[in-house]
């Protein structure tokens, strides 16, 4: 079987993508003072899909160069209900119309997949504003929410800014103002990713989407660098592709195959990548799967 198999959009790919952090905070909670999110029976860790998929959305347009497909529809600044009502404008349907026929919806859907690469891979809801009529597109690749290896324990710091906000505290004689951050010091991530090759086919997804997504997920650390975050690496990609779009096995059974161990004194806390061992059980894989690792 070709080893490009994972890069065909015409059958269903199941993901296994491992991350780390060391000394920031992944994710963090607004409704907690910005803690890092967690299970709180378990104390695991938790990065939410919508922040892994902001991460993908930020470097797509630069790892693509290609503004014409690889635009972004959720992107910080622009308005949704004005390129909603483009695809309308372009393609000379009236905005104020509550229906529309079903060529109409089709046309003005599938320029909207075309041109948002996160709308053509993730969905999109489009039924806002004017537009109510072009409902909602459903994602081909879901991706679950990230949960670490181990608990965390989340720790917050205090630190101090030299020079005041207003000149009314200058005034005043202060001289410091106080801030607090939170911090993991070390946890290994997991999160699946599932491609619908069915669903893939409704959105226009291509190799080239698939590629891409990929190399985001490998690179999207290296291009979100900040204090807060410390240090967050791609640790880990593995796909496991079917050769249908129906599959060949349930996702679990292969996702499972992905796994990771402590090593070395395991009553102490983990600290780095060094204190766990990946591996990928690919032997005896059910009729049809190749399993592809893209990082490791």
């Amino acid at each position: 079987m070709s080893t490009e198999t994972h890069l065909d959009p015409a059958v269903r790919h199941d993901m296994v993508f491992l991350f780390d952090i060391a000394d920031g905070n992944p994710n963090g909670d607004p409704d907690f003072s910005n803690r890092p999110r967690m299970d709180e029976e378990t104390g695991h860790g938790l990065v939410t899909d919508v922040a892994l998929k902001r991460k993908v959305r930020n470097i797509l347009p630069m790892a693509a160069n290609d503004p014409d497909r690889y635009s972004i529809f959720v992107e910080a600044g622009h308005a949704l209900n004005t390129r909603l009502a483009e695809t309308m404008s372009v393609n000379n349907i009236d905005t104020k119309k509550k229906r529309l026929t079903p060529d109409e919806l089709r046309t003005a859907r599938s320029w909207l997949a075309h041109r948002y690469a996160d709308i053509r891979l993730f969905g999109a809801v489009l039924n806002t504003g004017e537009t109510k009529a072009l409902g909602q597109i459903y994602g081909p690749v879901q991706v679950t929410n990230a949960r670490s290896i181990d608990p965390i324990v989340a720790q917050q710091h205090t630190i101090t800014r030299i020079t005041q906000t207003t000149q009314a505290d200058i005034d005043k004689g202060e001289s410091t103002e106080f801030g607090s951050k939170w911090t993991v010091p070390y946890a290994l991530y997991a999160a699946k990713i599932y491609y619908s090759a069915s669903r893939g086919t409704q959105t226009g997804v291509d190799a080239r989407d698939l590629e891409l997504l990929y190399r985001c997920l490998e690179m999207m650390f290296d291009h979100d660098r900040s204090a807060t975050r410390g240090t967050m690496t791609a640790r880990g990609l593995y796909v496991f592709s079917h050769d249908n779009a129906f599959g060949n096995a349930p996702a679990h059974t292969l996702t499972d195959r992905v796994r990771i161990n402590r090593t070395g004194d395991t009553s102490e806390p983990p600290r780095s990548f060094a204190d766990y061992t990946v591996s990928l059980d690919d032997d005896n894989l059910p009729n049809g799967i190749t399993a592809t690792t893209l990082i490791a």
